[in-house]
């Protein structure tokens, strides 16, 4: 059963915020700002989307030491492993935005507002792109944007910048949230910049000017392919995997390659893990490992834990083609442990606890969310409006859920709610629970008036 406390905020408060209001409101971080110099006031102020891979640190180096800017550095820790993960790599990543001519770098850890504020919304929406894709890239964007547009005003910035190519979907995702949350901002994409693009035809032109202006080369790039990581996933594309045939039953994976946050079919335990997740209003609030013991109530914690336990399992393995917005097919390759586990769990309880025509309206608008979070549309007026109206729908879905995880297998094992609108009397078998058998006969003639209709009209048209 749900715990005393979450059964008694699920009948009383816990309200949920407003899908717009997180557009505004001043987010829970903690910044590590380092300053390396005074800027020149003459030059104009820009903040850098910054990862210390060899792209952005010669696009930072390109911007200050060719165009005149003064840039800040920018990197949000989404609870990747890579760069942030501890203060050796941290200091590595602030002292190579220096090198590269940055004025300040701001690490801002943005974890516990990714998971609540976007992660989870989009988990209550039953978000699925495609019916597969769980949009761990999708959502991270508008996460990263917002605290970079945090750090334009703290900086007095009048421009902003990215590192996305020109034929992906995160230019338009971070430009078009640039322009939702300040529409004056101008933004300065060096990938779709004529001279840009004649300077750099590829990865020794960037290189040697990474050399030329004393920026460290040494980690270059480890594969073939690219990886996107966070805490909601982490994504594999390009290199070898640009052949969606690639690499089939015959062949394993290259590198690490599904092999990240999650564990090989072949070797993940023989025995289940049993877990208890309660919900409130659709929003995940306390997992119970019952084989050990183990309850976790705090959200960032809780999908930390899940994303463990999950991937230990080998749950949230995904390898897919799926339809950009800017009009071609791409391969990509999935792990996204925690996530696939809510979502399978939260859709259980949603079919224990909401109205039917609700439900059947909400997969409409989850189409439409999963569309325009995938599209960059997350700061948009349609996206407020349906994110509402899908929130509105979470008022009652509030429970627990038993899951099993398997050999990359989420069973589900049974669900509870304190409003929960399933009937046991009234479906039993074994008892009448005030339901009177013989309506069914007129219902069921009523429902075929139209079909013997049809049937006639067939007869007469032979």
């Amino acid at each position: 059963m749900l715990s005393s406390a979450c059964r008694a905020a699920a009948l009383g408060g816990l309200p949920l915020s407003s899908f717009s209001a997180a557009r505004t409101r001043c987010l829970s971080t903690t910044a590590r700002r380092v300053q390396f110099r005074e800027p020149d006031a003459s030059k104009p102020k820009l903040v850098l989307a910054y990862s210390g891979g060899l792209d952005t640190s010669t696009q930072l180096a390109w911007l200050a030491k060719e165009k005149g800017f003064e840039v800040c550095a920018y990197i949000a820790d989404l609870g990747q492993d890579e760069g942030v993960n501890s203060e050796e790599e941290l200091n590595e990543i602030t002292a190579k935005a220096e090198l590269s001519g940055a004025y300040a770098f701001v690490c801002a850890d943005a974890k516990r507002d990714f998971v609540t504020d976007f992660v989870f919304r989009a988990l209550r929406a039953n978000a699925v792109y495609e019916g597969r894709y769980l949009l761990g890239t999708s959502i991270a964007r508008p996460c990263i944007s917002k605290f970079q547009m945090d750090i334009v005003a703290q900086e007095g910035a009048q421009f902003v910048s990215h590192g996305s190519t020109g034929k992906g979907n995160d230019q338009v995702r971070f430009e078009l949230a640039y322009q939702a949350l300040d529409p004056s901002i101008q933004c300065v994409t060096l990938w779709r910049d004529p001279e840009y693009l004649e300077k750099f035809k590829g990865r020794p032109d960037l290189i040697d000017f990474a050399t030329q202006h004393g920026i460290p080369v040494g980690q270059t790039k480890k594969h073939s392919y690219s990886e996107d990581e966070n805490l909601m996933h982490i994504s594999y594309e390009s290199g070898e995997l640009e052949d969606p045939a690639y690499p089939g039953n015959l062949r394993p994976y290259p590198g690490q390659v599904l092999k990240k946050k999650t564990r090989d079919i072949a070797d993940c335990p023989d025995e289940p893990a049993n877990l208890k997740i309660d919900f409130v209003k659709g929003n995940p609030v306390r997992v119970e490992n019952q084989d050990d013991g183990t309850v976790i109530e705090d959200p960032l914690d809780l999908f930390v834990y899940l994303n463990k336990i999950a991937g230990e399992h080998g749950v949230g393995r995904l390898d897919i083609v799926e339809n950009r917005f800017v009009g071609m097919k791409s391969r990509g390759c999935y792990e996204t442990p925690a996530g696939t586990v809510l979502q399978r769990a939260h859709l259980d309880l949603e079919t224990l606890t909401m109205d039917r025509e609700v439900m059947r309206i909400r997969d409409v608008l989850s189409l439409k969310f999963a569309e325009l979070c995938y599209n960059g549309y997350w700061y948009s007026p349609e996206m407020d409006y349906i994110g509402n109206a899908l929130d509105d729908a979470q008022r009652v879905v509030t429970g627990s859920v038993d899951v099993q995880l398997l050999k990359g297998n989420v069973m589900n094992r049974g669900r509870s709610s304190p409003i929960s609108l399933y009937n046991q009397d009234l479906v039993s078998m074994d008892v009448e629970g005030g339901f009177d058998a013989t309506n069914s006969t007129g219902f069921i003639k009523t429902l075929a008036t139209r079909i013997k209709a049809a049937k006639q009209q067939e007869a007469t048209m032979s």
